[in-house]
């Protein structure tokens, strides 16, 4: 059986990876969707609780999108293949099975907007292709 050890992952890779994904949701939501996601969220940027906590709510996200590459780490570790098509192939199974659902199902109990669930799911459909794609070309 091949199993996986935490002293077998990329961790730069993985931290790479964690990265990028973080990056993309800069451009993600400051260019591409930014009025978009405004509108369709329901936050008010005028409002001061919006500006309170910046700092911490994004070191959080980061933090999160690094175990998310943990995560696709140890799947491509353990698939033992390495190249931009398996990172590509694993990130868009985890973005689309695990991420993009697993909004997309508290969205849909919380009446948000279809356009929030398409641009918050396919965000995170697109950082886990990156970040695995990353993780899978990282030389080890």
């Amino acid at each position: 059986m091949n199993t996986v050890i935490f002293s077998d992952i990329n961790w730069l890779a993985v931290l790479a990876g964690g990265l990028a994904y973080f990056v993309l949701g800069a451009v993600w939501y400051s260019f591409l969707f930014k009025n978009a996601w405004i509108k369709l969220s329901g936050i008010s940027m005028n409002d001061p609780n919006v500006k309170t906590g910046v700092a911490q709510t994004m070191l959080a996200s980061l933090l999160l999108m690094i175990i998310a590459s943990i995560g696709l780490g140890i799947l491509i570790t353990r698939i033992g293949s390495s190249g931009w098509m398996t990172g590509c192939k694993v990130g868009l199974l985890v973005g689309i099975c695990f991420s993009a659902t697993a909004i997309s199902i508290s969205y849909l109990y919380e009446k948000k907007p279809t356009g929030l669930h398409l641009i918050n799911g396919f965000y995170n459909i697109f950082g886990c292709v990156i970040a695995g794609i990353i993780i899978a070309v990282w030389p080890k």
